[in-house]
């Protein structure tokens, strides 16, 4: 290749129609290079092909850049889009994503997570782009709200109820965890300056029994094994408090499947009967619903939810721990669109096909 040396630019090289600039292999092997990582992992590709495993990444990154020159095309006549951030490092290392609804792929991703990255992402669309967005479904982040509030404040906002459901999980076992603590306590003082247990006498395993009736507790009716349903109708007997949680909790599951003309009036009804609980863990968790009474709302109504972008968190999550981690997050984000986003990755007697085709 030729190489010239210019006063302003410096040392240039010659661009090649058969490989990509600053590249040392040709178009041909990195598109196969870019094909094999989407079914096997960076070590195996390394073996296969002969190349050092460091090397893949800037690979999938070149690739990217020329099968993806207009990425801000995706942005066009979005309406329904969701937000979500994921792990993926040790250490809380954070990445957002965005996917659209309508063609369930990713449309923008970015390290990091918070307003200042969510913001980057709005700074790029146009006023008629923003406008079109109609309903954005996410997580309970204020942050969030706060964003769309700036950007975005016509756009209906849709809570997940896997999110919901997971609060009220996450509260019934605090009310189980008093529970347990309180029965071990009772034992405790029942056992005070008796020495060991009389011989024939029997132990109390109240606390015993409460500790262990977390999946019990967590589970759905109809899914109930024999031995589940018969630690319910022990914690129904012995202790009412986490019985009532229980019950609240199971109100609150049912609500996500009730048409949107019941809907309203149901959660008032869970939103009191939680407020006069008297369950400490039960009343935040109706604080939080009622924070979030109209995002409820809207996701009956507009019949959305976060479940695609939940399931392209894990095919992410997939593809960090086929490639054994990746060192630059450059090229982690570059796969990530590749696997996930509209880009069409195609072995070279693909292309040529689909060129004498078209």
């Amino acid at each position: 290749m030729h190489r010239i040396e210019c006063a302003e630019h410096g040392i240039l090289t010659e661009y090649v129609p058969w490989a990509r600039h600053h590249s040392s292999f040709t178009r041909d092997f990195e598109n196969t290079v870019a094909w094999m990582t989407m079914n096997l992992s960076k070590t195996a590709v390394s073996s296969y092909m002969r190349i050092a495993w460091n090397t893949i990444g800037p690979i999938i990154s070149r690739y990217r850049k020329d099968a993806d020159p207009y990425p801000e095309h995706r942005f066009n006549g979005l309406k329904h889009i969701g937000i979500d951030e994921t792990s993926y490092k040790k250490g809380h290392k954070y990445i957002t994503v965005i996917v659209d609804h309508d063609t369930n792929s990713v449309i923008w991703v970015h390290d990091r997570h918070g307003k200042a990255v969510l913001r980057v992402f709005f700074e790029q669309l146009s006023e008629e782009q923003r406008a079109s967005i109609e309903c954005v479904t996410a997580d309970g982040a204020r942050w969030i709200s706060e964003t769309m509030e700036e950007y975005i404040p016509q756009a209906a906002r849709c809570l997940d109820s896997y999110h919901m459901v997971e609060w009220a999980q996450v509260a019934i076992d605090e009310v189980r965890t008093e529970a347990w603590q309180r029965a071990r306590a009772n034992t405790y003082e029942s056992k005070k300056g008796r020495g060991r247990p009389k011989k024939g006498e029997e132990k109390d395993r109240t606390a015993d029994q409460i500790k262990n009736t977390k999946f019990a507790l967590g589970k759905a009716p109809e899914n109930l094994t024999a031995r589940q349903e018969a630690q319910l109708q022990f914690i129904a007997k012995t202790d009412k408090k986490l019985y009532k949680a229980y019950q609240l909790k199971e109100y609150l599951r049912t609500l996500i499947h009730i048409p949107l003309e019941e809907l309203e009036g149901s959660l008032k009804d869970w939103l009191w009967k939680a407020s006069h609980s008297q369950i400490k863990p039960i009343y935040e968790l109706q604080k939080k619903i009622r924070r979030h009474y109209e995002a409820i709302i809207n996701t009956a109504r507009y019949h959305l939810s976060n479940a695609r972008i939940e399931s392209t968190n894990n095919k992410i999550k997939l593809t960090v721990r086929m490639a054994y981690g990746f060192r630059n997050i450059d090229n982690l984000l570059d796969m990530i669109m590749l696997r996930c986003s509209d880009i069409s990755v195609q072995l070279p007697y693909q292309r040529l096909i689909f060129t004498h085709t078209s």
